[in-house]
């Protein structure tokens, strides 16, 4: 079968790529619609894997102005040459574009769902409810996602859980002599407590947790203030730089607040050559977000590092008891309070133990390969199912 991959960024979106060889692995042809623009991560991986990728019309945003029709009639043309049996998508401004530029087209259509918030939008859930029935099948990142739109009316059948997962074979434990070269670099000692948060810096969003970062930096900064005050054996590793020029704004405006620079107990840099060896570095990672499906947390799983996460979103399917910890999202006392239960157990020798449960999970529930496998599964039955139905009305 022919698959059309369509996404509204070709910066991000990496983690489309392991679906994307599985199903040519399988013999199916896909080609990619990305925005217009520079040449991305995303992008510059697809070509390497010698995928067609082809520059939208359509730039995903969606004004009150004749460009947008123009450029939704435009993508509606081309994905018509492209002549696809799936129409697969990602992000909630692909979903928007596609519904749209394929009405009254016969053709399957998969939407994958890689977080929830624009779920948790006052103004964007009741559209949402209409117009995801224009999906043959919502594939939930999560069980969190596929209940939300299980609760928005869609069966069970049509909302499949599939997570976007983690490599495994690329984020495993550190050998001792990788954790004691990435602790060398942060000028720590074995005994000194390390945590880690990986997130990009997002600016507040308009329609949903007003004046607060999604991502929930000022909540673990408040929180480490309170915990730290008294332990000069701990450090705190935030790695992220802004998302965009919004984001580089609040990650300055949060510099400012905390104090960050005068902070010795801190460091925050933009970004590393290699985002494991903060994991190999910690003892613990922390994922205090207002809104996640599994975000960083299955890295640090992966990597054996035990975590504390918000109750946000699909969080807290990332850990159990045994793994890490779940706290009510933004309290930052709650957040102090588990990072105290976690500096215990270190002191104790028994948070490796934690380290060891998250990875045996990591591996267990959310690897990439199956999850990969569980997607092109997916969108082989979809387009089966269609091609039976057009069949049977012959």
């Amino acid at each position: 079968m022919r698959v059309a991959l369509v996404i509204k960024t070709d910066e991000g979106g990496r983690w489309t790529l392991p679906h994307v060889d599985e199903l040519r692995e399988r013999g199916h042809e896909v080609v990619a619609v990305l925005p217009p623009g520079s040449d991305g991560q995303l992008r510059k991986a697809l070509h390497d894997r010698g995928v067609d990728v082809v520059q939208s019309a359509f730039d995903f945003r969606f004004r009150p102005a004749p460009a947008t029709l123009l450029g939704l009639l435009g993508l509606r043309r081309q994905l018509r040459r492209l002549a696809p049996d799936v129409l697969h998508y990602h992000l909630y401004a692909s979903a928007l574009a596609v519904r749209l530029a394929a009405l009254g087209w016969d053709v399957a259509r998969v939407h994958m769902v890689p977080g929830p918030l624009f779920l948790e939008s006052p103004l964007i859930r009741p559209v949402e409810r209409l117009l995801c029935r224009l999906d043959d099948v919502t594939i939930g990142g999560s069980e969190h996602i596929a209940r939300r739109y299980r609760g928005l009316g869609l069966a069970g059948e049509r909302t499949p859980v599939v997570p976007y997962g983690v490599d495994v074979e690329r984020f495993a434990p550190p050998t001792p002599a990788y954790r004691a070269a990435s602790r060398d670099a942060l000028c720590v000692d074995d005994d000194t407590f390390v945590v880690c948060m990986v997130a990009y810096v997002y600016a507040p969003k308009r329609l949903v947790h007003r004046g607060r970062g999604v991502k929930g930096h000022e909540v673990l900064l408040e929180a480490w203030r309170d915990f730290a005050r008294d332990r000069p054996d701990a450090r705190l590793v935030l790695l992220g730089g802004g998302f965009d020029a919004a984001g580089a704004a609040h990650k300055r405006r949060l510099l400012e607040r905390f104090d960050v620079t005068a902070d010795r107990s801190i460091e925050w840099p933009d970004s590393v050559l290699d985002v494991r060896d903060c994991y190999a570095a910690a003892d613990c990672s922390v994922s205090p977000s207002l809104s996640e499906n599994h975000g960083a947390a299955l890295e640090a799983a992966a990597m054996g590092v035990p975590s504390i996460v918000s109750d946000a979103g699909a969080l807290p399917e990332t850990v159990d008891p045994a793994s890490g910890w779940v706290v009510p999202r933004d309290d930052p006392t709650a957040l102090a309070g588990a990072l105290r239960e976690a500096y215990a157990d270190f002191r104790a020798g028994t948070l490796a133990r934690r380290g060891e449960a998250a990875r045996e999970r990591a591996e267990r529930l959310f690897a990439q390969g199956p999850a990969a496998r569980a997607v092109a599964d997916v969108l082989e039955r979809a387009e089966r199912r269609r091609r039976e139905c057009r069949a049977g009305a012959q």
